[in-house]
C-alpha cells in the first residue's frame, strides 16, 4: 500500500517542514501545493527533502473562491496521473498535523483499503445547508479582480434569476468537508469527470466555497457512494462559530489527545508550538 499526502500550503515553511517530518514514511509521497499568489522559493527549505514534490499545476487560491477547489483539483489531478498508483491521497493543509505517528497512520488506513473518508451533512435541511444553497443559487464573483466588483454582484443578483446547479444530483457537503482521504482509484474518476464536463467547470466559477461540497458530491453520486464513510478523520473545532475553526492550542491537548481522529486543525506554530511537541510526545 502507498499514501500520498497532499498539502495545500501559502505561509509558514518551518511549520510545513515540522508538518512533512511528521508525515514521513517509506511508504509515502508528499506534494506540496503552494498558492501561486506566494514565491515558491519561500518555501526552498524543503526543495531537497525526499519523496517531497512541488505541484507544477500552481492556482492562485482565494479564501471563499472557487479557486481553492481548483488549486485541490488541479493537485488531485497531477497526483492522480502519477506512474505510481497510489491506494489513498490525502488532502491537508499547511495548518494541519497529525494526532498518530506515521507508521499509526499507515496501519490505519492499511486496513480500510478502497474506503473514502469524507464528512458531510446528514440532510439537506441542516443549518449549514439552508444557509450553503446562496453559494450556487447566487452569482459570486469572489475570484475575479475589477473595480467595483462586489456592487455589480448585487446588481446582478437582484435581477438575474436563481441559479440551478447545472448536474442532476443529491448535494453533499459541510463545514468539515473540504479535508479528505480518498482510495486513488475513486480520485481518478473524479478528476477525469470534473475535465470533461465543462458545463459543470463553468457554472463553479461563479460559486463561493466549493471546496466544502464539489468533491463530497461528487463521490456520493459515484459507484464509490458505498464503500465511503461519512468521516473525515479530523479533528475540527467550529465551536467559536467563525469563518474558521478555532486554532487549537495547549488548552485542546486533552481533547486532541482522547480523540480517534487521525488528524486535526488547525494550528499556528507562531502563536502556540507548544500544543505540537506535545502531540509529538504523545507518540
Amino acid at each position: 500500500m502507498r499514501i500520498a499526502h497532499i498539502i495545500m500550503v501559502h505561509k509558514n515553511p518551518d511549520q510545513l517542514l515540522r508538518l512533512i517530518k511528521r508525515l514521513e514514511h517509506p511508504k509515502t509521497d508528499i506534494f506540496i501545493h503552494v498558492d501561486a499568489k506566494v514565491p515558491i522559493e519561500n518555501f526552498s527549505i524543503i526543495r531537497d527533502l525526499k519523496n517531497v514534490y512541488f505541484i507544477k499545476n500552481r492556482v492562485k487560491c482565494n479564501w471563499g473562491g472557487n479557486s481553492l477547489s481548483r488549486g485541490i483539483i488541479a493537485a488531485l489531478e497531477e497526483v492522480a496521473n502519477q506512474s505510481v498508483k497510489y491506494d489513498f491521497i490525502n488532502l491537508l493543509s499547511a495548518q494541519d498535523y497529525p494526532l498518530n505517528n506515521a507508521e499509526s497512520i499507515y496501519n490505519y488506513l492499511s486496513l480500510h483499503v478502497g474506503t473514502n473518508f469524507i464528512s458531510y451533512e446528514e440532510s439537506n435541511e441542516s443549518e449549514w445547508w439552508v444557509s450553503a444553497r446562496s453559494r450556487f443559487e447566487k452569482y459570486h464573483l469572489t475570484d475575479f479582480n475589477f473595480k467595483w466588483k462586489y456592487f455589480f454582484e448585487r446588481i446582478l443578483n437582484k435581477v438575474a434569476p436563481k441559479r440551478k446547479f447545472p448536474v442532476e444530483m443529491q448535494l453533499y457537503g459541510g463545514s468539515k468537508s473540504t479535508w479528505w482521504t480518498i482510495n486513488g482509484e475513486c480520485a481518478v474518476e473524479i478528476t477525469d469527470n470534473i475535465a470533461k464536463d465543462r458545463k459543470l467547470k463553468t457554472f463553479l466559477k461563479y460559486c463561493w466555497g466549493t471546496d466544502e461540497f464539489v468533491i463530497p458530491s461528487l463521490i456520493m453520486n459515484s459507484k464509490y457512494k458505498n464503500k465511503t464513510i461519512n468521516n473525515n478523520l479530523r479533528y475540527i473545532d467550529w465551536s467559536e462559530g467563525n469563518a474558521h475553526p478555532k486554532l487549537l492550542t495547549t488548552e485542546d491537548f486533552e481533547r486532541l489527545k482522547n480523540s480517534d481522529n487521525l488528524f486535526a486543525r488547525k494550528f499556528d506554530s507562531d502563536q502556540d508550538s507548544k500544543i505540537l511537541d506535545m502531540i509529538d510526545d504523545k507518540g
